[in-house]
């Protein structure tokens, strides 16, 4: 039961909204009366909490090719399809637009991207450790500079997400952080 109503809720929300959810249409979509839902999420910011967090607990496979750039093309890609999935999409865009306002999604946002990375920063302290990427270099800011390309198309200039563009993007982050190095805090900022 709690699967098909998390479920009901991840669609419903990719169709309607999160102004247009209703616990009475995920009731509806799961099967359910909709005081067996309201008996385990008392509202909607729980139910779809929940929700987000069941669906973002899908595992991304961390490759480990032997070798940086074919690692985070691999990740890349991985993420990539994931994003493009129709109702992640919606979701995401949903997010994007309501997430602000509602402090339990600032909180399942941290908790989802800090797992992500922390699992993924393996990718990187292979590359560290092969003697690819100097010591200093921060695995959160490589992989934020790996997503951030993927999430700019999808959700706001909508480019093309094709594989030869995610090969591009990680030739460019590589680029910088192997011929700049790793950006301190000081070295970030911008002058003036």
């Amino acid at each position: 039961m709690r699967w098909a109503v998390l479920e009901a809720a991840l669609a419903e929300l990719a169709e309607s909204g999160y102004r247009g959810l209703s616990v009475e249409a995920v009731a509806r979509r799961a099967g359910v009366h909709k005081t067996t839902v309201y008996r385990q999420w008392p509202d909607r910011e729980r139910l779809v909490t929940d929700a987000l967090m069941q669906r973002s607990g899908e595992e991304l496979p961390m490759p480990d090719t032997g070798a940086l750039r074919s690692d985070l093309v691999a990740l890349a890609v991985a993420i990539l399809s994931q994003l493009t999935k129709p109702d992640v999409t919606a979701l995401l865009r949903m997010l994007v637009a309501e997430g602000p306002r509602l402090p339990a999604f600032r909180q399942t946002a941290r908790s989802f991207w800090a797992a992500r990375f922390e699992r993924a920063a393996g990718v990187v302290q292979r590359a560290i450790d092969r003697g690819e990427l100097p010591p200093e270099t921060d695995a959160p800011t490589v992989l934020e500079g790996l997503i951030a390309p993927l999430y700019l198309r999808l959700l706001v200039t909508g480019g093309e997400l094709s594989e030869e563009f995610v090969v591009g993007a990680v030739d460019l982050l590589l680029h910088g952080v192997l011929h700049l190095g790793p950006a301190s805090s000081a070295s970030a900022r911008p002058p003036g």
